[in-house]
């Protein structure tokens, strides 16, 4: 990766931390992020533009970790990993300093393999469940589950909505029938206002993404662009607490 590119993702993953992120998502930029909307490919086609690669997410990631407290999870599509080699990638990213991982594109039916190797890593697989999860899957799927479950808000890709699915509060109800493992709520979580209602309806964590690359985007310079996120971060956060407390 150039070194505008090094830089900046070194500042954003600082920033987080600053900010109170309690797990910060680092992606690899892939050719096909089938499930990721416009916002996001547009991120992984600018940063594979600029020749960022596998090694380069790992590299910043060694330098960045010893300077944070956030679990760093690495979001990162399957080719990526069975190209390095299942082995060789999980022993790369933990000495880097990653704490779990997100395979969007791996069926809980094919994890299994991959769990074993990460349980030995010392890595936590992530799993996912979506809208259209039956409740009975929903309970293999947390079971399966290391660290916590993500829940998927919406059907579709990643992205910003105006405002979070009513039917999220009974998928976590659903939920908390198979699991007592933290929750995490994503895709569509754009704001203050949707982390606090996610959280009021019992939401554990809340996953922003495609808010956090639109606000880069719009800012006239990365520096201002780092800033403005900054301050989005922070304000989820506090969002999402307030409403823990309060609850």
């Amino acid at each position: 990766a150039c070194a505008e590119v090094h830089d900046l993702v070194c500042g954003f993953l600082l920033m987080y931390f600053c900010s109170g992120a309690d797990v910060i998502e680092l992606g690899v930029p892939y050719s096909d992020p089938l499930a990721d909307g416009p916002v996001i490919q547009g991120a992984h086609s600018r940063a594979l533009e600029k020749g960022t690669k596998l090694q380069d997410v790992i590299d910043m990631l060694a330098e960045v970790s010893p300077k944070i407290n956030s679990a760093v999870v690495l979001f990162t599509y399957y080719n990526p990993i069975m190209a390095r080699g299942v082995e060789t990638f999980l022993a790369d990213i933990k000495k880097a300093g990653a704490a779990g991982l997100v395979v969007p594109d791996l069926p809980l039916e094919e994890t299994e393999s991959l769990r074993e190797k990460t349980k030995a890593a010392g890595i936590e697989l992530v799993l996912l469940t979506t809208p259209t999860t039956p409740q009975e899957r929903m309970g293999l799927i947390s079971k399966a589950a290391d660290g916590f479950v993500y829940l998927v808000s919406d059907t579709g890709v990643t992205g910003m909505r105006t405002k979070v699915a009513d039917r999220v509060q009974g998928l976590l109800g659903m939920l908390r029938e198979e699991t007592d493992k933290p929750v995490a709520v994503g895709f569509g979580i754009s704001g203050p206002e949707q982390a606090k209602q996610v959280s009021a309806w019992g939401a554990d964590g809340v996953i922003v993404g495609s808010a956090i690359v639109r606000t880069l985007e719009s800012a006239e310079k990365p520096e201002d662009g780092v800033a403005a996120v900054g301050e989005l971060a922070a304000s989820i956060k506090k969002a999402a607490n307030e409403e823990r407390v309060a609850a």
